[in-house]
């Protein structure tokens, strides 16, 4: 079902300002940035070996990223689970009692296919199941 942990979400206030600790300190390799306007967030896509980290950086106050941010301060906001199928694994998961965020998959960063899982349904951690299809990495 799981085929790997294919990213680290880390919620951030700026790029700009958190971007050279993990490109000039740590030297992982920016793989790109992008916009995604439906979830109100900039994302920069950065390789570590056989995972990816994801920079999370809110574009409105009223996303959920600024939120979490505003509730929490930065940090891992979540882990992204590599799967394939994702409509048949969403539907899975309820099977087994997990209270699902997105009851059907949406687009997400990177061209994905996306569904978060409810925090207190997988003790504390929201687990994001994602789907890239035709694409490697």
């Amino acid at each position: 079902m799981i085929k790997k942990v294919d990213h680290i979400g880390i919620a951030v206030k700026s790029l700009e300002e958190t971007l050279p600790f993990y490109t000039d300190v740590l030297k992982l390799e920016l793989i790109g940035i992008e916009e995604v306007d439906s979830q109100k967030v900039k994302v920069a896509f950065l390789r570590a070996g056989e995972i990816k980290i994801e920079l999370l950086e809110p574009t409105a106050e009223n996303s959920s990223i600024a939120k979490f941010i505003e509730k929490r301060g930065e940090g891992i906001h979540h882990v992204a689970l590599g799967v394939e199928s994702i409509e048949e694994r969403i539907i899975e998961m309820k099977e087994k009692g997990i209270n699902m965020i997105d009851n059907e998959s949406r687009p997400g960063a990177g061209g994905a296919q996306i569904a978060f899982m409810h925090p207190k349904s997988t003790a504390g951690v929201l687990y994001e199941l994602c789907e890239k299809k035709g694409m490697k990495g």
